[in-house]
């Protein structure tokens, strides 16, 4: 007969404290008392759906659990029994926790179902209730209670060494010929910091702008280029409790300095990866696709029949806005500069695609659509005239990158013959909080996961030949997305 025990209690801890200790699948030996050892099988990271843990407990049992399922936006983990020498058979549990409005506490509900041998249910569900249930909320405020060294995870045991890496060095504003390889020293995280291991480093056009030195003041010399990357976490800082080693991260970083093959980074900049992403990805998708996301949801106000022109729509975030806009519905028209690019915009749902190498588009704008809604511009000085011209009655021209040359001054009385609006905006804006950043990034990877984004077009490059990607990227030759990999 199927047994069913739930169990609830209220923890006087935060619920990201509580959460910082629940989500490691191999923590039950630092704070249960039942449990005597315990330890993950083949090395995996003890947050990863589908680890093992084995463990042994002090009356001699011994189990071995799966991990089946892991949020962070849910606060909740499900996991099995997958053998045991106590006879719980097809037990599965789930630990769910939310926020108590009054106070800075955590209600904590547990609950699991399990077979057990005729005439030993009872026996079997006061042990699962109380022996480890209810005692495993006493333990666990006891923990909590303890001083802060003794809270503090085992995961911050190699915090404090220094490691060797490389990175790509900008030691003069100029040409990509300028961006050099070489070794570096990093120091442990400090407080409120993640080190990581990057396995992957995403180039965008706004790193070639910064080793033109167009913007020395982000970038003082020697420097190092790159806003975002994803990889591993290696260890955590003081005041980290979201974050432990192993985790599969991707990150965001308004202070450049991605191009390295192990960085130290502020956890507010950080996101966790799904299951189903990976590392490549995240370095090609992370800034791109939440540009995308705050360009159509909070400037464009993308909805159905929104008349939108994309410039360089077969590029990274070009194709992601053909992407998404369309599945909004909205008549999506780009810009290229090749046929080959022109045939990459229309799978990506461009429903209208201008050739226009010489940036001579609005005639073609004017005649497929009536002029646009909304304009998405990263070409910069070529394209303003035909961008005006290009530009229907209270039409909001985004200026989102310079590919052709900086922008010139704007005229504002040009503005106001069609009641035009001119935005210039900036990501890190638009992910401000971690929590603006953990939401933008999940709506990209439901959309990713989804279908409505296409999965993304990969070129790769060592590291060390960040200068290959940069003459690739300014040829105008690529598509796609741009990412080194360590």
């Amino acid at each position: 007969m199927l047994q069913k025990v739930v169990r609830s209690a209220v923890i006087d801890a935060p619920i990201a404290r509580v959460w910082q200790v629940l989500r490691d699948f191999n923590s039950h030996d630092q704070w249960h008392d039942v449990v005597e050892a315990s330890r993950i099988e083949h090395g995996e990271p003890s947050s990863r759906v589908g680890c093992v843990r084995s463990f042994t407990l002090k009356d001699g049992n011994r189990i071995r659990e799966q991990l089946l399922g892991l949020s962070d936006t849910e606060y909740k983990s499900t996991y099995c029994i997958l053998e045991a020498t106590v006879p719980l058979k097809r037990y599965v549990a789930t630990v769910t926790l939310k926020p108590v409005t009054d106070g800075d506490r955590t209600f904590w509900h547990w609950e699991s179902t399990f077979e057990a041998p005729p005439g030993r249910e009872r026996e079997l569900h006061d042990m699962v209730a109380q022996g480890v249930y209810e005692a495993g909320f006493a333990n666990l405020r006891k923990y909590l209670a303890a001083p802060a060294t003794h809270a503090t995870p085992v995961a911050r045991a190699g915090a404090h060494a220094t490691a060797t890496g490389r990175e790509v060095r900008l030691a003069r504003y100029g040409g990509p010929e300028e961006l050099e390889a070489v070794d570096m020293q990093v120091p442990p995280p400090g407080p409120g910091e993640v080190r990581i291991a990057q396995r992957a480093v995403g180039v965008n056009f706004f790193d070639i702008y910064l080793r033109r030195g167009w913007m020395p003041g982000l970038l003082p010399l020697p420097g190092v280029l790159g806003m975002e990357a994803a990889g591993t976490v290696v260890d955590v800082g003081a005041g980290v409790g979201n974050f432990f080693p192993g985790d599969r991260v991707a990150y965001l970083c308004p202070q450049p300095g991605a191009y390295r093959t192990l960085r130290n980074v502020p956890a507010q900049h950080v996101v966790r990866l799904p299951q189903d992403v990976d590392e490549e990805a995240a370095a090609a998708l992370l800034l791109k696709g939440v540009t995308a996301d705050y360009l159509l949801r909070d400037l464009g106000r993308v909805r159905p029949g929104t008349r939108l022109l994309v410039h360089a729509a077969a590029g990274g975030v070009g194709s992601l806005l053909c992407a998404w806009a369309s599945r909004l519905q909205a008549t999506v028209v780009g810009t290229v500069s090749s046929e080959a690019k022109a045939r990459i915009a229309r799978s990506h749902g461009c429903a209208h695609v201008i050739v226009a190498p010489d940036y001579r588009f609005a005639q073609a704008v004017q005649a497929h659509c009536g002029g646009a809604d909304v304009i998405v511009d990263g070409l910069g000085a070529a394209g303003v005239e035909e961008n005006l011209a290009a530009a229907d009655r209270r039409c909001h021209w985004i200026s989102l990158g310079q590919a052709s040359g900086p922008l010139p001054p704007l005229d504002a009385d040009r503005l106001v013959a069609k009641s035009l609006t001119f935005s210039r905006p900036v990501v890190f804006d638009y992910v401000a909080t971690p929590r603006e950043l953990q939401e933008r990034a999940d709506r990209v990877w439901r959309a990713l996961a989804a279908g409505v984004l296409p999965p993304p077009e990969i070129e790769r490059f060592a590291l060390s030949a960040a200068g290959q990607a940069h003459r690739r990227l300014e040829s105008r030759a690529s598509t796609g997305s741009l990412v080194l990999v360590t």
